[in-house]
């Protein structure tokens, strides 16, 4: 695998990537459990689809089938590595 030089929230739309690393310990306990209860880990194919347009709102991208949104501070803490 590619070095992590992004992060989910710096990845480019539609571009598919791989979870990388997850900074556990830069995320609330209830945050942590919810992405871990979603799917994500090291090594999951990830695609960020589309940001909020307000500053600081959230990124909706996909895991496997589903789309979930995630705050920006979440996805500064999950590294990727593009995938393709």
């Amino acid at each position: 695998m590619l070095a992590p030089a992004l992060t989910l929230e710096q990845l480019p739309p539609r571009t598919p990537a791989l979870i990388a690393a997850i900074e556990w310990a830069r995320l609330a306990e209830p945050e942590a459990k919810r992405l871990r209860e979603l799917g994500f880990d090291e090594g999951v194919r990830v695609e960020m689809l589309h940001r909020a347009t307000l500053w600081g709102g959230p990124i909706a991208c996909r895991i496997g089938r589903m789309t979930v949104a995630l705050r920006r501070p979440v996805a500064a803490a999950i590294r990727v590595a593009r995938d393709g």
